[in-house]
């Protein structure tokens, strides 16, 4: 009756040594660091960085206890704060010794101290949130009028492209503060104008102005219209900053949005806040422009005389080029970029998508240039630098592009992907600064640990001394809960906050409610005279019912938290949800097994008291067998 087969057990012991496994990397703490990562986005960090900042450390004396070069850059742990300080300030100096030019990023942080056998076996520590780990917070204004001005600069260009492509002639297109103003000579030509444009740009709203000569179309976004340009203003700024957040290695940053015009930022672990402050600002802007290929003219620049309409560029091979300052094309128009091959050469190349007004104007531009080169240069804080140069060999039309020659593979996959990154939407400026040092979040994990640990302790007394082998039994299902927890948390990589060490000590608290619901139906069948065998089988069968429905209520109510949470309310619900989930387990299965493997083999003759099972006061009966 109250017996396991070999295969339950089998999955009780697999559970118990899953949630040690990955519970183990959670109590090896983290170590300081100092990460090198990429300062530009043409900038790439390799092995033979990683031998500069090696060649450093050894040279200046200073030990460390680890060293390596992952997706994120060249991460190096060390033993203490003030080895930590002494190499950043090192390695800054010989890797970018121009510190108005920076080459690389070099930054404070922390890493796990877990030993190597464990992560190669995937288990890593769950992530600590800011609060706990120390770091970095953020609050950016995104500024909406400038998302809104750099859409009516677009405008203007797609009005122009649109009319010309129509034969229809005007006097002239300009931005006037929030409107593009469309100015004609005659009222048919408005009017055909005014058809055109309203067939093609549904989002404007048009007005007739003027008299005589000096006719006016007058055009002003729809509220729609300029709702969805804040929106994708909003999306398009966290997307841009979490490419840039990347680069640091950030263990699970916070990137939220905070009402209509607003981002937060938060960045766990990250210790120097000016780094973190430039990273932010790092967003690259994409331009196409044609080269300046008239002779002499490179070596004039160089001179210091570059000819007028034109600047000086670096290639990627360190090649002088000769631009022209005028932008044919921005990165808004760019929808894709993927890298492939040649269909005729099977070279790598670098396959673009256009929208609609990006290849109107790409096929007017490459059919008035074939033979010309054409360059694609990246602007990044203000300095620009050409990626690529290719030469145009005829029309270009349908908005599909194509940059090949003089690539690897590689250099083909770094290229697509810094075309994708883009620039940001909208202007943005901090607005509120916080740093949370890591002494700080060390004793907000040293209190947590506290309330929790008492908290256990606090139950597991109350248990014993009232169920004393029952309740002893309650407590180590109560213990595999907690681990369970934990490891689920660091398998899923779950960020842990305070909320969410308040979660833990509040689902201990649940957990122990089933088993208190098994004991008392135990109790309860051994008073209506049930043998000790047929209670511990009863009592576990119909207590199952109540303790199913109580979770299910509660874990609803952790779901609608974290469906319409955020931040810390979120961070509460998923260590609640999990709570519960492995509550269920730990109570109904583990303590089951355990209770099956003391009383499931006793004969029915054999007697053994283990206690008393209920109130204090109330006539005792033992559990005999």
């Amino acid at each position: 009756m109250n017996r396991y087969p070999l295969w339950k057990y089998v999955i009780v012991a697999l559970a118990v040594v899953f949630g040690l496994l990955y519970t183990l990397p959670n109590l090896f703490g983290e170590s300081p660091a100092v990460q090198v990562s990429s300062g530009k986005a043409t900038v790439k960090v390799d092995s033979k960085v990683l031998e500069r900042v090696v060649a450093t450390l050894q040279a200046a004396g200073i030990e460390n206890s680890g060293i390596f070069l992952d997706a994120h850059g060249v991460k190096v742990r060390l033993r203490d704060t003030d080895a930590q300080l002494k190499a950043k300030d090192l390695i800054e100096k010989q890797l970018n010794p121009d510190a108005g030019d920076a080459q690389y990023v070099v930054a404070l942080n922390l890493l796990s101290s877990s030993p190597q056998w464990l992560s190669s076996l995937h288990a890593l520590p769950m992530y600590l949130g800011l609060d706990l780990r120390g770091g970095v917070h953020f609050l950016l204004q995104v500024d909406m009028r400038g998302a809104l001005t750099k859409r009516l600069d677009a405008l203007s260009g797609d009005l122009r492209t649109l009319l010309r492509d129509k034969n229809v002639r005007h006097a002239g297109i300009a931005r006037e503060g929030e409107r593009v103003t469309i100015r004609f000579r005659d009222a048919d030509t408005r009017t055909r104008a005014r058809q055109i444009v309203e067939d093609n740009q549904p989002d404007l709203q048009l007005a007739e102005q003027g008299e005589g000569d000096d006719l006016k179309l007058a055009t002003i976004l729809r509220p729609e219209a300029i709702k969805r340009l804040q929106e994708f203003a909003i999306k398009q700024n966290m997307t841009t900053l979490s490419n840039r957040i990347n680069e640091l290695g950030v263990a699970e940053p916070v990137i939220a949005q905070q009402g209509a015009d607003r981002i937060v930022v938060q960045l766990p672990g990250v210790q120097d806040t000016a780094k973190a402050k430039d990273i932010l600002g790092r967003t690259a802007t994409l331009e196409i422009r044609m080269v300046d290929d008239t002779p002499g003219a490179v070596e004039a620049a160089q001179a210091g005389q570059p000819p007028f309409g034109s600047d000086l560029y670096v290639e990627r091979g360190g090649l002088p080029l000769l631009v022209k300052k005028q932008v044919v094309l921005t990165g808004d128009r760019l929808t894709d970029a993927q890298p492939g091959f040649d269909n005729q050469t099977h070279e790598p190349a670098v396959h673009l998508t256009l929208d609609a007004a990006g290849a109107r104007i790409f096929k007017d531009v490459t059919r008035d240039n074939v033979g010309k080169r054409m360059a694609i240069v990246l602007i990044e804080k203000g300095k620009g630098e050409v990626v690529t140069a290719p030469v145009i060999r005829s029309e270009i039309g349908g908005g599909r592009v194509q940059i090949s020659g003089r690539m690897s593979t590689m250099e083909a996959n770094d290229t697509a992907l810094l075309l994708r990154a883009g620039s940001l939407a909208a202007p943005m400026e901090i607005i509120e600064e916080r740093t949370i040092g890591p002494s700080l979040g060390a004793d907000n994990i040293r209190k947590g640990f506290h309330s929790t640990l008492w908290g256990f302790a606090a139950i597991a007394a109350f248990m014993i001394a009232y169920y004393v082998l029952f309740g002893l039994v309650s407590v180590i299902a109560l213990a595999c809960n907690l681990l369970f927890l934990v490891a689920l948390l660091s398998l899923l990589q779950a960020t842990l906050t305070l909320p969410g060490i308040a979660a833990i000590a509040l689902a201990l608290g649940m957990a122990i409610d089933a088993n208190v619901l098994i004991n008392e139906r135990i109790r309860e069948e051994l008073r209506n005279g049930s043998t000790p065998q047929a209670a511990i089988h009863t009592g576990y069968e119909r207590a199952f019912g109540t303790i199913l429905d109580s979770n299910i209520t509660t874990l609803i109510a952790g779901i609608a938290l974290l469906a319409f949470g955020s931040g810390p309310v979120r961070g509460f619900a998923v260590v609640h949800c999990l709570g519960i989930l492995t509550s269920l387990f730990s109570a109904v299965v583990v303590s089951r097994a355990l209770i099956n493997l003391i009383y499931g083999r006793r004969r029915r003759t054999e007697s053994l008291a283990i206690g008393q099972i209920w109130k204090p006061g109330s006539q005792a009966r033992a559990i005999a067998d």
